[in-house]
């Protein structure tokens, strides 16, 4: 699969690295730009060989958010033709929320709008100090719509309404109060913190991880109750499977299970 705006690389270990790839435009997404987010997405999702994804941005920005041509292009677009639209960034924050693989933001420069919301969908974020947000939708009198469902599950509404309502411009440190970053650290320190994220999760079993990321998509939506009864037939499903029985059986062997990936 080849594209145009984003590059994607696969390492010996599994670990694909997703970047965007339009730094003239601080990484701005336009419709190819999303499409091809998803379409990549995917792809990783339904790859066995992968065991984790990076999201980074070529250039001196992750992600400007959207690309302001292509929502001025939006005006001469009929009604329908606007939802479809609007519905591509849709579809491309939803295969990001929800592949079965961990995906982990490494953010520096700008994250704006939209690149706030791809930092949302990650499961693991880090940054650098530096790095500069906001939610600017409501400075150009738009409102964050599609990116809300996913940015508010993150830092909470208590947040949402302080970033969302007045397009507050903010830093690293401030990132990691809210939740949106997991950690800062310096420039120079960027790729071996998110390696320290990415190292552990070659230890641990590819189906047990996919598994544990649709149980906090599940248990994060439902009542007590009903998670009192999915996790319970959860669990009795793990100890059927072959992941634990082998992990579990290696263990008293005294053997690392076949998961394991070897730097050396």
């Amino acid at each position: 699969m080849s594209f145009e705006t984003i590059q994607l690389e696969t390492d010996s270990r599994g670990i694909a690295t997703l970047t965007l790839d339009r730094p003239g435009k601080h990484n701005a997404m336009d419709s190819r730009m999303m499409v091809e987010i998803r379409d990549a997405v995917r792809g990783l999702d339904a790859d066995s060989a992968v065991r984790g994804v990076i999201l980074a941005g070529n250039g001196p920005s992750f992600c400007a958010g959207a690309d302001l041509g292509w929502m001025r292009d939006n005006f001469a677009r009929s009604r329908e033709e606007r939802i479809q639209e609007s519905d591509v960034l849709s579809t491309m924050l939803h295969a990001m929320d929800t592949i079965s693989k961990p995906l982990i933001a490494k953010v520096h420069g700008q994250a704006y709008a939209g690149g706030v919301g791809l930092i949302s969908v990650c499961d693991i974020a880090i940054g650098v100090p530096e790095a500069r947000f906001s939610v600017t939708e409501v400075r150009l009198g738009l409102t964050p719509a599609n990116i809300s469902t996913y940015l508010i599950a993150r830092v909470g509404a208590r947040n949402a309404r302080r970033l969302f309502l007045n397009a507050h411009f903010f830093q690293g440190d401030e990132a990691v109060q809210y939740g949106l970053l997991d950690k800062v650290v310096p420039a120079g320190e960027l790729d071996k913190a998110v390696e320290a994220e990415v190292r552990p999760l070659l230890d641990c079993a590819p189906g047990a991880v996919a598994m544990t990321k649709e149980l906090i998509a599940f248990v994060r939506t439902h009542d007590a109750e009903a998670n009192r009864r999915h996790t319970a037939v959860l669990l009795a499903d793990c100890w059927e499977g072959e992941e634990a029985q082998v992990a579990i059986a290696n263990f008293f062997d005294k053997k690392p299970p076949p998961w394991t990936v070897d730097d050396d």
